[in-house]
């Protein structure tokens, strides 16, 4: 099916903006950067983040879901990924025929199956990878996906129209955009992504354990900055990402569990320069990746 209105097809669309926090939030200031959109509209259930949005300058208005839908050539949904199945149900029975829906989740598969349960074949997966520890529409930025790639993962029954229209958005934003196989996506981002971040998350636990922040602070240098950044993420929206990618994380944890066993090993036998080895290795191809990819926070 390929009934993309025209003003999303080859004019400025109207699009709504559901989540205004620092994605969604980020993506209005770009887009209206580009005057890409003819009219951009909020969507919250808390009404202080809109208030905020609309006083920066993010977005021309704030609506209820139905409403700003009704009136949408393009639907962001910059939501957790948590309450996405209920958002695709709601919009399932509101949707304008031809109107596009994508999102912004890290987890593609699950929100797929949903979208194709429920009929949505404009709806097109998205992931940005690109983000940031702070929230809010306070911390948006219209630079925020300059240069990032972001990843689409359409299905077979996707219109690709509706692809078009997405892919169009986001290079207006000044993403690059790739597109992949939804499974292939989840499996790859539970290792670049979702690991690190909870990596971050137990390492700042285990330091946790070890003293009070005031007696550690002292002892901390600029690498478990660093490392520990990410740690400051919203913890909701990390659960809902661990629940929807489950089947992909949980090999990707076990996996570095056992790497880790291996270096304990070699320092329990005083292996120091298999150790060394690890860490060349290691070194090396950090140093192709880093070449690469110039991505933030996903």
């Amino acid at each position: 099916m390929s009934g993309v209105r025209p003003s999303a097809a080859a004019g400025r669309p109207r699009l709504a903006v559901v989540g205004v926090g620092l994605m969604g939030g980020s993506l209005a200031a770009a887009l209206r950067r580009a005057a890409f959109a003819a009219r951009i509209v909020g969507v919250d259930e808390d009404p202080r983040p809109l208030e905020e949005a609309r006083a920066r300058g993010l977005i021309d208005g704030a609506q209820d879901l139905e409403a700003a839908v009704a009136e949408a050539d393009l639907v962001v949904l910059a939501t957790p990924l948590g309450v996405l199945p209920d958002l695709l149900a709601r919009l399932s029975r509101c949707l304008p025929a031809a109107a596009v829906v994508t999102d912004m989740g890290s987890a593609k598969g699950p929100v797929a199956q949903t979208a194709q349960a429920l009929g949505l074949d404009r709806f097109v997966p998205g992931h940005p990878m690109a983000g940031g520890e702070c929230s809010g529409p306070g911390a948006a930025r219209d630079d925020l996906f300059a240069g990032r790639s972001v990843i689409l993962t359409p299905t077979q029954e996707t219109d690709p129209a509706a692809v078009q229209v997405v892919r169009r958005m986001w290079e207006a934003a000044g993403a690059q955009v790739i597109l992949a196989d939804a499974a292939v996506h989840d499996r790859l981002v539970a290792y670049t992504s979702h690991l690190p971040h909870l990596l971050a998350f137990a390492c700042a636990e285990l330091l946790a354990e070890q003293g009070p922040a005031g007696a550690l602070a002292p002892f901390v240098g600029a690498g478990l900055k660093d490392f520990l950044r990410i740690a400051g993420s919203d913890p909701r929206m990390w659960r809902d990402i661990c629940a929807a990618n489950a089947g992909f994380l949980a090999p990707a944890l076990a996996a570095y569990a056992e790497r880790l066993a291996a270096y304990g090993e070699r320092l329990a036998r005083g292996d120091y320069e298999g150790l060394m080895d690890h860490f060349a290795n290691a070194r090396a191809f950090r140093a192709v990746l880093m070449k690469g990819s110039d991505n933030g926070e996903s």
